[in-house]
């Protein structure tokens, strides 16, 4: 075999390429692996200790690892929130529906987190024995005597000082200011699990009962508790305090009858030379980094849409349908209303003009429900035109056929009452006047005809082959304007369904906008809550859903059941933010309640004629005996 290879490769070209490429005549081989090895590892020696390494490493330190990664991870929820912590938010709430601010407070500082015997972040240091009771003198506000757990605990106690300092904007000592940080680094997401933990049990009593559910102010306060956390501002003091170099003595400025500012919008509608004016107690550097904080916070337009899915009528809603509100938030910047506001306002040598043009537009410019009646009455009176456009036809051609008869009549006396004499003189003369007087009778006599034939025309617009041409067009018409709105409701629904596909498969990210704080110690995103509620029951129609992805426009959609009895009803649809104090927007939500269609018991399509039954039964005797001779034939 070899000698064979050898006078291939030599008399061969190919093989003799293979050879000096691959270093075989054959050409390329399989390739082998292998893992090196240490050889005491190998060695006979060597094998019960290695033996006794790989089951040390996998049976014992292995297990060990991952048992105390899973006891330690399913005390978590999958927000990071302590189970036993959810537990005691659920069991407060539940026992509290109606919570005000302070007892939420003391429920938020009772959380676990702060406890050191389950999280050893949270610190208990021995000067706390002597700082907390002072800045507890100072506060004046913490009732300390109560003696109910966990709220009497020094963990909890202590979690409380921080957070009441933290909104009073309180000056500490470092060791303090470090455990403050903690508390107010937690707590934002410890208030969104109270949010959901108050829809939980909304959920749970409007589908089971038996107990009160969480009032809309408990939900509402952990929202509003984050805010002022996040900006460190008390729930009763001005939102101006959230931007730079403003206190407390700087408000009576603001204050003040002559602008009365008392929010962010306010500051916003003002004119350049007000605000600078107002503000005159900063000096220049520090009014630019105002307004251009003033610039950076959101605006947000909200725009709502009501409808019913999956419904062949989807504006009308019944009772118990699934309503859908679709909201659509546009963020935008304040420095954008700036611009818009500074565009908008005239000069002043211009103002006349200003408002000459703005009257005409005023005049131009009209309503769409007085548009809408506009459209409506012009449609009104060309009804009523064409339901009169016969009989006034019809006059006009008997007005036409009266004065061609007077003037045959009048021509013809004429002509008899002329003397005999004169007969020759006037022949060329009765000639002309009767080519003269022929001309108004040939109008009138086409007058007449177009008299006859507009009456035909009437006639046969009144006869029963037009009446039923003119109802087949209009019955077409209406059916293509139902064709086009069912074109456009499976439009509609093709793309809302595509929506939740893409929303589905689309992880967008969190990181939004920067939000702006003086007193927050960790960088924050800008996210918001949108919910519906009834502001009169004080009771929540939609649960929150918690917008964190807001950066220019954003679609939410909010379902909720209808109420089961008809009427008019009256919910709000409210945005709320997570950082900023004075930027909730309330809109109205207006709800009309129909009955429900009655259910058919027999659809139509169901009925099956008798004949066709006693056809199928015949066909299928027949079938039956058609085998039954194939297999007599076969045997």
């Amino acid at each position: 075999m070899m000698i064979t290879k050898a006078y291939a490769a030599l008399t061969n070209e190919q093989t003799k390429k293979n050879w000096e490429l691959y270093g075989d005549p054959d050409g390329p081989r399989a390739t082998n692996f292998g893992i090196a090895l240490p050889a005491w590892i190998v060695d006979q020696k060597n094998s019960m200790l290695v033996l006794l390494v790989y089951g040390l490493a996998f049976m014992v330190i292995l297990p060990v690892v991952v048992g105390t990664w899973w006891y330690r991870s399913i005390r978590y929820s999958g927000d990071q929130i302590l189970i036993n912590t959810t537990q005691l938010f659920m069991h407060f709430m539940y026992k509290t529906p109606n919570m005000n601010m302070k007892r939420l407070a003391m429920v938020l500082t009772a959380a676990f987190e702060f406890d050191p015997r389950s999280n050893k972040e949270a610190t208990i240091r021995p000067t706390d024995n002597i700082e907390v009771p002072q800045l507890i003198r100072e506060l004046g506000n913490i009732n300390v005597k109560k003696k109910e757990p966990p709220f009497c605990y020094p963990y909890s106690l202590k979690a409380r000082v921080l957070v009441l300092a933290h909104l009073s904007r309180m000056e500490i000592s470092e060791d303090l200011e470090e455990d403050q940080r903690f508390a107010v680094r937690k707590s934002p997401a410890l208030l969104q699990e109270m949010v959901n933990v108050g829809c939980q049990l909304t959920m749970m009593a409007n589908s089971r009962g038996g107990f009160h559910a969480p009032r809309l102010v408990s939900i509402e306060n952990c929202m509003k508790l984050t805010q002022m956390i996040v900006q460190g501002l008390q729930e009763t003091k001005s939102p101006l305090l959230q931007l730079p170099h403003f206190d407390e003595e700087h408000l009576r400025y603001c204050v003040s009858k002559k602008y009365k500012v008392r929010s962010l919008q306010d500051l916003v509608s003002l004119k350049d030379s007000e605000r600078r004016s107002m503000l005159r107690f900063l000096v220049e550097e520090k009014y630019d980094e105002v307004i251009s904080v003033l610039g950076s916070f959101p605006h947000i337009a909200m725009e709502t849409k009501l409808q019913v899915l999956d419904d062949e009528d989807s504006n009308n809603i019944t009772a118990g349908s699934i309503v859908t509100v679709t909201v659509t938030l546009t963020r935008k910047r304040m420095a954008e209303v700036f611009e818009k506001e500074q565009d908008g306002s005239p000069c002043p040598g211009e103002e006349g003009a200003n408002t000459e043009e703005g009257a005409d537009a005023s005049k131009a410019k009209t309503k769409v429900w007085q548009n809408n009646k506009k459209q409506a009455t012009k449609k009104s009176k060309k009804k009523k035109l064409t339901k009169k456009k016969a009989p006034a036809a019809a006059a006009t051609v008997a007005a036409a056929a009266a004065t061609a008869a007077a003037a045959a009549a009048a021509v013809a006396a004429a002509a008899t009452t002329a003397p005999a004499s004169s007969k020759t003189k006037q022949a060329n003369g009765s000639v002309a006047g009767g080519d003269a007087v022929a001309v108004p009778k040939e109008d009138d006599e086409e007058g007449s005809d177009k008299g006859s034939e507009s009456d035909e025309a009437e006639a046969n617009k009144d006869s029963p082959s037009e009446r039923d041409e003119e109802s087949d067009k209009q019955s077409d018409t209406e059916v293509d304007e139902i064709a086009g709105d069912d074109e456009e409701e499976w439009e509609a629904l093709q793309q809302s369904i595509q929506r939740r596909e893409k929303a589905l498969l689309e992880t967008k990210s969190k990181v939004t906008h920067p939000v702006y704080s003086l007193y927050y110690p960790d960088e924050k995103q800008e996210w918001w809550w949108l919910y519906i509620a009834d502001r009169r029951d004080q009771a929540l129609v939609s649960m929150p859903y918690h917008v964190c992805t807001l950066k220019d426009t954003e679609e939410v959609e909010l379902k909720f059941p209808a109420p089961s009895k008809t009427g008019n009803y009256q919910y709000s649809v409210i945005l709320r933010s997570d950082s900023y104090l004075g930027l909730d927007q309330i809109k109205p939500l207006k709800l009309e309640v129909h009955e429900a269609k009655a259910v058919l018991d027999n659809h139509p399509q169901w009925d099956i004629p008798e004949t066709e039954e006693e056809d199928e039964e015949q066909e299928d005797s027949d079938g039956i005996e058609e085998s039954e001779d194939d297999d007599e034939d076969n045997d």
